[in-house]
C-alpha cells in the first residue's frame, strides 16, 4: 500500500539517484538546477534554508510516497496564490525501477486526496513537457484536464520544451471520487 508523507533530507540521496541521465533529470527539474548531475546536498539546499525550516514555511510542500519496500516517489506542492486555493504539483517523480507500474498514479491520487481533502484548495496545477507523454497520461488518467494557458516552453539542449498545462478542480475532483 502506497502512503505519501512530508519529505526527509535523508530521502535526497535516493531521490537523486534515479535520474540516470540529464534528460530524464531535465523533465523533473526543468531549468531549476543549473547543473547535472545534482547531489543529495544540492537537493535539500533548493527545499531547506540554512536553520532547517522549509524554505516557504506554510507555502512549499515537498513530499514522499513510500512502501513497505521504502521510497517510490517524490513531489512538492506549493500554493500559487495569497488565499491558497490553487495548489502547484511539481518535481513529480518515479524510482525508475519501478516506472510504469502505476506508481505515479497512486502518488499523485494520494496528493489530490492531500490537496482537495486536508488543504482544501479549489484547485490543483500541474505542468508536463510535451515530450514526457507517459507523464501526461498519467495526470490524466487521475483526473486532470488540459488547461488554457500561456504558452510556456524552456531551453532545454538547444531545443524547445514545450509545457503542457493541466488542472483538476475540487468539483471536478469530487464528481471523479463519489463513493
Amino acid at each position: 500500500m502506497l502512503r505519501l508523507r512530508p519529505y526527509k533530507t535523508s530521502d535526497a540521496d535516493i531521490i537523486v539517484s534515479w535520474c540516470k541521465d540529464e534528460e530524464t533529470f531535465r523533465k523533473w527539474t526543468s531549468d531549476r538546477y543549473d547543473s547535472y548531475p545534482i547531489t543529495a546536498v544540492d537537493m535539500n539546499e533548493k527545499y531547506i534554508s540554512n536553520n532547517g525550516d522549509c524554505i516557504e514555511p506554510d507555502n512549499f510542500y515537498p513530499m514522499t510516497a513510500f512502501d513497505e519496500n521504502g521510497i517510490v516517489g517524490h513531489l512538492i506542492m506549493r500554493f500559487t496564490d495569497e488565499k491558497k486555493s490553487v495548489l502547484r504539483f511539481g518535481f513529480v517523480i518515479v524510482d525508475d525501477s519501478r516506472r510504469g507500474m502505476g506508481y505515479g498514479r497512486e502518488m499523485i491520487s494520494l496528493s489530490l486526496k492531500y490537496a482537495f481533502e486536508i488543504l482544501k484548495v479549489d484547485k490543483v496545477t500541474i505542468g508536463v513537457f510535451e515530450n514526457n507523454m507517459s507523464a501526461y497520461w498519467c495526470y490524466k488518467a487521475v483526473g486532470f484536464k488540459d488547461a488554457e494557458a500561456e504558452d510556456h516552453s524552456c531551453d532545454v539542449f538547444g531545443e524547445v520544451w514545450k509545457v503542457i498545462e493541466l488542472q483538476l478542480t475540487k468539483d471536478e475532483y469530487a464528481l471523479n471520487n463519489q463513493n
